[in-house]
């Protein structure tokens, strides 16, 4: 193998696509702060701002190293080790092959990955978990099941020559998760389900309406995360290459196909098309069509989005029927539409738009590939629930998770930042300036 030689320009897109990802979590706290009453937008906000201090801070000290290492050669985990990041600031990225940029560079645009899975899982808790609780959870959950669950879906090992090594479980096994259906969406989706039994329903809920406290709000998060997405999907291709150019497109029309179909459920079963609708149903196309965004042809992307939209509206009704209190549906949009993309990966993928890709069902390679898709599925879903599970009740019962009621009732900006978001003055007459 000849000398490796920097690609300024695949380096510039990978840093930018960097720059957007993490864009994507202050647009998450946008959309999720919107969701949310009036009393409890900034500690929904903040869940996500804490996330990324949590989260890079440990991606340096060992995270990287523990989703991305190979010398260990495990399948299961990278590296243990604390050396971070030092020794291979002059590498270039070696994840099943020789790129031409840096493994900073890399590195980074893992991280903003690695800052927004936790995040996602804030929305099922909204309204009733103590912060510094929730930091401590960001730091455990992500050293246990984030970074573990990253080496298994996207860690392609060393490759020198034709010898491979450290090559992640799923990811050696076939799955077919281009940027992160089962190791980002499915992950957090499972999780947000286990907080949400852990903690329980919030006071009032099914009673009062707990209606979103800002649309425009929700909206504004919404767009952010649609922009911020391209650097997510297209970047994934780690060069300004045809795939990435695929992985854009698909993105695009996928999103818009679900965000079509979001509004046809909401306008057969209720009568309106909703602004609340139009957003969620963009992000259900966007986490459905993360996962496939580089193996299926565009035509099939707006098929996977527009089901989506379909699906995910008619989900987030089934927190009450199993009476579980996920606030801001990510079970509904990130656990099911994650489900969702991954599989139709095994429907629709084709080598013809990407030759490292396997033929699905409808371009005749059989059921092959839809049964590595729901091994990862099961795998990626089973070990995140159960994970959670066991890290959510021992924080409850130690330091405890949950406000008090009284505190709930009051408002969980003041109790736990004494802060609230919007000030009311009041005027010489009595009234209340808003």
């Amino acid at each position: 193998m000849g000398e490796v030689v920097l690609n300024s320009g695949d380096t510039a897109f990978i840093l930018i696509s960097s720059a957007l990802v993490l864009l994507m979590t202050p647009g998450l706290a946008f959309f999720y702060g919107g969701m949310v009453r009036t009393k409890s937008v900034l500690n929904m906000m903040m869940m996500s701002m804490v996330t990324i201090g949590v989260v890079s801070v440990l991606w340096v000290i060992f995270g990287f190293e523990l989703a991305f290492g190979y010398k260990g050669e495990s399948a299961w985990y990278g590296n243990f080790s604390l050396s971070g990041l030092g020794g291979m600031v002059n590498d270039f990225t070696n994840n099943g092959g020789v790129y031409p940029i840096p493994v900073l560079v890399f590195a980074a645009f893992q991280l903003m990955f690695a800052i927004i899975t936790p995040a996602l899982i804030s929305g099922a808790i909204a309204d009733r978990t103590k912060f510094v609780p929730w930091a401590i959870f960001v730091a455990i959950w992500s050293t246990v099941v984030y970074f573990p669950v990253a080496h298994w879906v996207f860690a392609f090992g060393n490759k020198v020559g034709d010898t491979v090594t450290g090559t992640g479980f799923l990811a050696g096994k076939g799955l077919e998760d281009f940027a992160g259906g089962t190791a980002v969406h499915i992950n957090a989706g499972a999780a947000g389900l286990a907080l949400a039994i852990i903690l329980g329903k919030r006071v009032g809920w099914r009673k009062d309406p707990m209606r979103p406290h800002s649309l425009p709000l929700v909206m504004l998060g919404s767009g952010l995360l649609w922009f911020g997405w391209f650097g997510f999907n297209a970047g994934s291709a780690l060069a300004a290459n045809g795939i990435a150019g695929l992985a854009f497109m698909n993105t695009q029309v996928a999103t818009a196909g679900a965000l079509l179909g979001w509004l046809l459920v909401e306008k057969v079963r209720n009568g309106h098309a909703t602004s609340l609708g139009a957003a969620s149903g963009a992000v259900a196309g966007l986490v459905a069509i993360t996962p496939a965004c580089a193996f299926v042809a565009p035509w099939a992307a707006v098929v996977i989005g527009f089901v989506a939209g379909i699906l995910c509206s008619l989900a987030v009704s089934l927190k009450y029927k199993f009476g579980f209190d996920d606030s801001l549906d990510v079970v509904g949009v990130h656990l099911v539409g994650g489900i969702w993309g991954s599989l139709a990966i095994g429907l629709f993928g084709t080598h013809v738009v990407n030759s490292v890709g396997i033929d699905g069902i409808f371009y005749g390679g059989g059921t092959t590939l839809l049964g590595k898709q729901a091994i990862g599925v099961g795998l990626v879903l089973a070990y995140s629930f159960f994970a959670t599970l066991i890290i959510g009740f021992v924080i409850e019962k130690t330091i405890g998770f949950r406000i008090s009621k009284d505190a709930e009732i009051e408002g969980i900006d003041l109790k736990e930042h004494a802060e609230s978001a919007y000030e009311y003055a009041t005027s010489s007459r009595g009234g209340t300036a808003q």
